[in-house]
């Protein structure tokens, strides 16, 4: 009954029913509440949206500057690649594969500017080489290259960024009106982090880079390049002169009177350590065409790091139209000798034997790959364990020239730290590395031919190292005359001085016929050279 009377509605004095406040009051209660969950949900909600929102375009962003954020554009005679990719503190990145990386504190902010330097344009390189004024050209427009391909970059980067977050949003919320927010938001990340970029740039951090792989030890790449740069200018305006004098030098081997080639005779120009000088090619060309030579031989170091890059410059082997017998050098890669390889006119000895011009030529490339500064010559003399592998590589040289069927008339190493195993197995090594040259005859053997070792100089004028001493590296090349019989007759070694030295020598040597030794005689040694050079400048 309790329960009923509960139940009844209240009533006043004349018998009216009133409602009950004590029910009233709790609904009202419980509509505030109920207001109150509702707008904590609303809130909740929004800033979910909003997270989501920002995720996204975080998301967009990011897989848009990977997937556009980079050009290919042309900087001098290379074709390079720029991008950009977020980072903590910012700087530029010159990658210079396989040779390492320049770091530049260029800028600040929240993105980082790579720079790949690809492979060359022959036909850019080419003009360079014909033209020294393109040089200064080059060096003036790359600026421009640069800042337009970063311009480009930028845009590129931009445009990505906002496309990608745009499809992206869409995607994920099919709402017009949250995929324009995560646009905007998106360009305001992108254009505000290369803003700051833009704004903290610092061009001066170019002359405090620091280096990463194989570069660490070549500061001439860009720690010298102004002293370099001035040398190179000076060598330039000299070389046309230098030319001009080597080609007087034929006029000048006709006029020597103690030697005179026969028509039998073979011509063989040695040649050693070009390093990339651009220069030595014009050189070899001329000696090659005034000497009338058949067979130039390189005894390896034709480029510096023997990377990608370089493989262009063995081009020019082509246009000697002359057999080019070569082994590869401490600084050639194996990919340094494939190009040189690919040349139609080119031989690459690795422990192997060939035949040019009727001369049987042996050789074995430098079993050491070291492109860098602390293995120069200059560096100091061999250690222990460099020695006895030198001396293993000319151990096994030896073995393949026993076992020629044809005797071998020319051996070649690029060390002559490796020649001393071939003494008694032919009669001449030819040589390089040293960037000095050297006539020498090796410790004989007993009941075996004695063998002179001949170490060439530096034909490249040992290339950029050449440039950084006081006294610049001469380029040397040496001219081999070889009788009927491919027996060494005499030679004319040829050095072209060094940069802002116009003057051109040439030093003949005869070598003196063995001396007959009559039947049941005990023979004696016969020294290598009889005769002293004389030297004869060619202005």
């Amino acid at each position: 009954m309790d329960g009923q009377q509960n139940d009844e509605p209240r009533r006043d004095r004349d018998g009216e029913s009133t409602p009950d406040r004590s029910r009233r009051f709790p609904l009202t209660r419980r509509s505030a509440a109920a207001r109150t969950g509702v707008g904590w949900h609303r809130g909740l909600r929004r800033f979910a949206v909003g997270l989501a929102v920002l995720v996204v375009t975080l998301v967009g962003v990011l897989a848009g500057v990977v997937a556009g954020g980079n050009v290919g554009t042309e900087i001098g005679p290379f074709h390079a690649r720029l991008s950009v990719s977020p980072t903590t503190d910012g700087g530029t990145t010159v990658d210079i594969p396989p040779l390492g990386s320049l770091l530049l504190d260029s800028h600040d902010g929240p993105t980082q500017l790579t720079v790949e330097l690809g492979a060359l344009e022959q036909s850019r390189v080419e003009a360079l080489i014909g033209d020294p004024a393109s040089l200064n050209r080059a060096t003036q427009s790359a600026v421009d290259e640069v800042r337009e391909g970063v311009l480009r970059l930028g845009l590129r980067t931009v445009g990505s960024a906002v496309l990608a977050t745009l499809v992206l949003a869409l995607l994920v919320f099919r709402d017009t009106r949250r995929a324009a927010w995560a646009g905007g938001l998106a360009l305001l990340i992108t254009a505000g982090s290369l803003g700051t970029a833009a704004a903290t740039i610092r061009p001066q951090s170019i002359e405090e880079p620091r280096y990463e792989g194989l570069l660490v030890n070549a500061p001439a790449i860009v720690g010298d390049v102004r002293k370099i740069a001035d040398d190179y200018t000076r060598y330039a305006e000299q070389l046309q002169r230098l030319i001009g004098n080597v080609t007087q030098l034929y006029t000048t081997v006709s006029a020597l009177p103690v030697y005179e080639p026969d028509p039998g005779t073979t011509r063989v120009l040695h040649i050693s350590d070009l390093h990339l000088n651009p220069s030595a090619w014009q050189l070899i060309r001329t000696v090659t065409e005034q000497f009338g030579i058949d067979v130039v031989i390189d005894t390896g170091d034709i480029t510096d790091w023997g990377s990608e890059p370089e493989a262009s410059y063995v081009g020019s082997i082509s246009l000697l139209e002359k057999p080019y017998v070569y082994i590869r050098g401490n600084h050639d890669s194996g990919r340094t000798a494939a190009a040189v390889a690919r040349q139609p006119n080119a031989v690459v000895l690795d422990n192997t034997t060939t035949t040019v011009a009727g001369l049987t030529i042996a050789g074995i490339g430098d079993p050491r790959f070291t492109p860098d500064k602390s293995t120069s010559p200059a560096s100091g003399g061999l250690n222990q364990s460099t020695a006895d592998e030198l001396i293993t590589n000319g151990e096994k040289l030896a073995a393949t020239i026993r076992s020629s069927p044809r005797p071998v008339d020319i051996a070649l190493v690029h060390d002559p730290a490796a020649a001393g195993p071939l003494s008694g197995t032919t009669p001449l090594v030819l040589a390089g590395h040293t960037h000095d040259r050297q006539v020498n005859t090796l410790p004989e053997v007993a009941g075996q031919q004695p063998t002179t070792l001949m170490v060439q100089g530096s034909t490249g004028g040992a290339g950029l190292r050449g440039l950084e001493q006081e006294e610049p590296t001469p380029l040397a090349m040496t001219v081999l005359y070889f009788d009927q019989e491919k027996r060494l007759q005499a030679y004319d070694d040829i050095t072209v001085g060094g940069t802002g030295q116009a003057q051109v020598n040439l030093e003949r040597t005869v070598i003196a016929p063995p001396v007959t030794t009559p039947l049941g005689a005990t023979p004696t040694a016969t020294p290598t050279t009889t005769i002293s050079p004389t030297p004869t400048p060619t202005r």
